[in-house]
């Protein structure tokens, strides 16, 4: 391949801005200007990259390393990853070549790329002809996970903004959109219509909810215009259905269907229901543990299937009779959902049932009573169907957190702001007279507690296993989580949903931190 230009620099500048701007509205303003300055073809890439939807077919992770290997000193690398953090920057500061490249746009680019021959040698070119920030974004484009705080929501957002359009309508049609994106920036350009895709074989955003102030429970449980439901402790899942054929979706649009094969609906004209997917038998939900036996099993054995059989507790209908319902109310869709299923019998799916009650302390009562469910949702009867967080409309109120302290015995660093930190913990306690792992902790400190634990972690530091270090075990981190359940698959026996940081205990010795047996039998209070 013959080089001729290859800069980065404005793509290479892009993500630079987007990782160290700290403004939301600021970070959608930086993608919707510079959209602009770019042609159809570039337009649609960037927006690939950025939701993580280019992929390079022929490019691994395991090709950077194998370039590393044969071209810089392995120790080096190490120390230097273990340092750094990220593999794209680790990369772009110990790389030997300073670059001194020309304007190259990023379709030539891809196009080089995917058509390689030698995919090693191409890459090793375009590393050489770059400069140093410009391998950063190379590395990053080419393997994907950015990891610079920019989310497919925002993406979306700046999209709105660019082309002057209400977000809803990108919403509704951006799961059946596919790269290079052009009917879609021809419709935001005014130079095209509103773009059609196939509503029977897409995802639809889900709506979602805000938390719920107990402060507004007197507005609300007064008041006619909500519906109360169980917040089931699941995954959601959404169900398009037509001519036979069903389709289950996560709630990041990842078709899991295969996991879940005895969820199938017959009907003819398009159907699209959301709700919550459990296991258990008889509708009766088992906890969240349970579930994940199943999850990620793209062929569940005959005896899986038979011991954890799935079903969906169903509340809400987006599509009926191939008409789309979502600008109808809520109470509307609650009647549809009601009548659909007073004509149609399914054993893997059941309504979910509403929740009555004459006074808050009665609500308070179903609110903590079970231990399959998360809380209560509280959605208002008149709400739209509407793609996103809406606020106003739809409320979680979750259970209260469940507490215990750990001991800090391993860390590795961050990605992208928190490459510099080690802010990714192993938490342990005591088991007889040894010090176990109990949960693994990503979030829930302020950028002051992580500046303090990553000073102690370095200062602590017992050992290394590439990039994890074991510390030692003298820093009592409280721990919060939703619930908890025995588990074999984890060492402690004691699977926990949803663990982060509480507060750091400073001020505490590690040997007041309880140990497995005293956890376990307050597991009770948990599977009330």
């Amino acid at each position: 391949m013959k080089i001729k230009s290859y800069n980065l620099k404005k793509f290479a500048n892009l993500l630079e801005q987007l990782l160290f701007t700290y403004s939301t509205n600021r970070k959608i303003e930086i993608l919707a200007t510079y959209l602009k300055s770019l042609n159809y073809k570039e337009k649609g890439i960037t927006i690939a990259v950025l939701t993580g939807n280019l992929n390079f077919k022929n490019i691994k992770r395991s090709n950077i390393l194998n370039i590393i290997k044969s071209k810089l000193d392995w120790y080096l690398f190490e120390q230097s990853y273990d340092y750094v953090g990220d593999l794209a920057e680790t990369v772009a500061l110990i790389w030997p070549s300073n670059g001194n490249s020309e304007q190259k746009d990023l379709n030539e680019i891809v196009c080089d790329l995917k058509n390689s021959k030698n995919i090693n040698n191409t890459i090793i070119e375009y590393l050489n002809s770059f400069s140093s920030k410009e391998r950063w974004a190379f590395i990053k484009f080419i393997l994907g996970g950015l990891r610079i705080g920019f989310s497919t929501s925002l993406v979306k957002k700046s999209l709105a903004m660019y082309g002057n359009k209400q977000l809803y309508k990108i919403e509704n049609i951006w799961n059946g959109l596919e790269y290079p994106y052009e009917n879609l920036f021809l419709w935001l350009d005014n130079k095209g219509s509103y773009p059609s895709i196939d509503v029977s074989k897409t995802f639809h955003s889900f709506m979602l909810a805000t938390s719920f102030d107990e402060e507004l429970i007197e507005d609300v449980k007064s008041s006619n215009d909500y519906y109360f439901e169980y917040k089931w402790d699941g995954i959601r899942v959404q169900l398009v259905a037509k001519n036979g054929s069903t389709t289950i979706f996560s709630r990041s649009g990842e078709d899991i269907s295969n996991s879940f094969p005895e969820i199938k609906i017959n009907c003819t004209e398009l159907l699209v229901l959301d709700g919550e997917m459990l296991v258990g038998q008889n509708y009766s939900p088992l906890p969240f543990n349970q579930l994940q036996k199943r999850i990620n099993k793209k062929k569940p054995s005959k005896k899986l299937l038979s011991e954890l059989p799935a079903f969906v507790k169903v509340y809400d209908i987006l599509y009926c009779s191939g008409k789309d319902i979502r600008n109808r109310t809520l109470y509307d869709r609650r009647k549809k959902l009601e009548e659909w299923f007073l004509n149609n019998s399914n054993t893997n799916l059941n309504i979910s049932e509403l929740i009555n009650f004459k006074t808050d302390n009665e609500l308070k009562k179903i609110y903590q009573k079970f231990s399959y469910i998360e809380g209560i949702m509280i959605k208002k009867k008149s709400s739209f169907y509407l793609s996103g967080r809406k606020k106003g409309y739809w409320f979680k109120w979750k259970k209260d957190p469940k507490y215990i302290d750990t001991i800090l015995m391993y860390a590795q660093r961050g990605h992208g702001k928190r490459s510099s930190f080690y802010s990714d913990y192993t938490l342990g306690i005591w088991s007889k007279n040894k010090v176990i792992p109990i949960a693994k902790a990503y979030s829930g400190y302020t950028d002051d507690e992580l500046s303090k634990i990553d000073r102690f972690i370095r200062k602590n530091t017992i050992a290394k296993y590439g990039p994890v270090r074991e510390v030692k075990k003298s820093l009592v981190i409280e721990l919060a989580f939703d619930s908890a359940q025995i588990s074999s698959r984890h060492k402690s026996g004691i699977a926990l949903r949803f663990p982060r940081v509480s507060r750091v205990r400073w001020d505490k010795p590690v040997n007041d931190v309880q140990n497995i047996e005293e956890i376990k039998k307050e597991l009770s209070i948990y599977h009330s």
